[in-house]
């Protein structure tokens, strides 16, 4: 029961790996608010798995790529759990598609930045005043942010790479006020993300030529997370974690 008491806000918690992170801050002893915006039905049968194995979770919409309702989730999490939160997880985003440079366009560009290095920023420019000493917040970056991803992904690339520079920055920043911040950067993880965007041959070629011949589980990164935001790992910060069974170690 690492995180008895504490009370953890997930971003895009409500499918895939922000379920598996849900999950465990729960089976742990958190109070977990689970946040979404388009996958309403995925994050309700998050949160009553989480209840029906006697751990508490609420879900609230917003849309984080809007300051309002940023603030709006922040004025919920205060009257449901009081002013202040442990651990932020900034996992809302995603690839939106794959398009090479000659497809894309400057809304493209606003709609992929946006989902997934602005949500991130105004949920933490929110937040952080209400984190405590001790607290912790843990980004997802990706792969694709060390490698410049695969075909058609180059601003979700971008736009990872910028969480994991900022990451950085972050912890330089409210490391003397006890917060630590850290992010994860998986690889081929088995999700919907993939299952969507990614051809079934392409997934074999790279668990081919992943050391440990597998694709990851939304767990893996989960476990991965909760140890990041617990007081087992409280001398680590600014460090971004790949998590991809040892992909370009060849």
């Amino acid at each position: 029961m690492r995180f008895k008491n504490k009370i953890a806000l997930v971003t895009g918690g409500g499918r895939d790996i922000g379920r598996a992170i849900s999950m465990k801050l729960a089976s742990e002893g958190a109070k977990v608010i689970i946040n979404y915006n388009l996958s309403k039905d995925e994050t309700q049968i998050t949160a009553d798995t989480i209840t029906a194995a006697k751990g508490e979770a609420v879900i609230f919409k917003a849309d984080l790529t809007k300051a309002d309702e940023v603030q709006s989730l922040k004025r919920f999490c205060e009257k449901t759990y009081g002013g202040k939160i442990d651990i932020l997880i900034n996992n809302a985003g995603g690839i939106v598609g794959r398009k090479k440079l000659s497809e894309q366009d400057e809304d493209f560009y606003d709609t992929v930045m946006d989902l997934n290095f602005k949500s991130l920023f105004l949920v933490t420019h929110a937040f952080y005043v209400i984190i405590p000493a001790g607290g912790s917040i843990v980004n997802v970056s990706s792969q694709a942010a060390r490698d410049g991803g695969g075909a058609g992904a180059s601003l979700y690339a971008a736009s990872k790479g910028a969480i994991t520079t900022y990451t950085r920055s972050l912890a330089k920043e409210l490391g003397p006020s006890g917060i630590r911040v850290n992010a994860v950067c998986p690889g081929l993880i088995s999700t919907t993300f993939h299952d969507k965007f990614t051809a079934a041959d392409v997934r074999q070629k790279v668990v081919a030529a992943t050391p440990l011949r597998r694709e990851g589980t939304s767990e893996d990164v989960a476990n991965l997370v909760a140890f990041l935001a617990s007081d087992e790992s409280s001398f680590i910060t600014g460090a971004n974690y790949d998590i991809n069974g040892g992909t370009g170690l060849y």
